[in-house]
C-alpha cells in the first residue's frame, strides 16, 4: 500500500498513481507541469498555493488506497 507524506516531491507525488493529478487539480495546484515539480514538496508546494497540506495529504491516500 502506498502511501504519500507533505516531504515527498510533487514529482513523487505524482510517480506514486496518476490518480492523484485531479486531485491536485481540483485542490488549487495547477503547478504541475511546472518545472518546480522536480524539486519542490508536496508541503512546500501547499504552503505557496494556499492549501491546507494534512487534509490533501488525507485526500491523496484515500484516493490511491481505494
Amino acid at each position: 500500500m502506498a502511501t504519500i507524506s507533505k516531504e515527498m516531491l510533487i514529482s513523487e507525488v505524482l510517480d506514486t498513481d496518476q490518480r492523484v493529478v485531479p486531485v491536485l487539480l481540483n485542490a488549487g495546484m495547477h503547478c504541475l507541469g511546472c518545472p518546480s515539480h522536480q524539486f519542490e514538496s508536496l508541503e512546500e508546494a501547499c504552503a505557496v498555493h494556499g492549501i491546507d497540506v494534512d487534509a490533501l495529504i488525507t485526500e491523496l491516500n484515500n484516493t490511491i488506497n481505494a
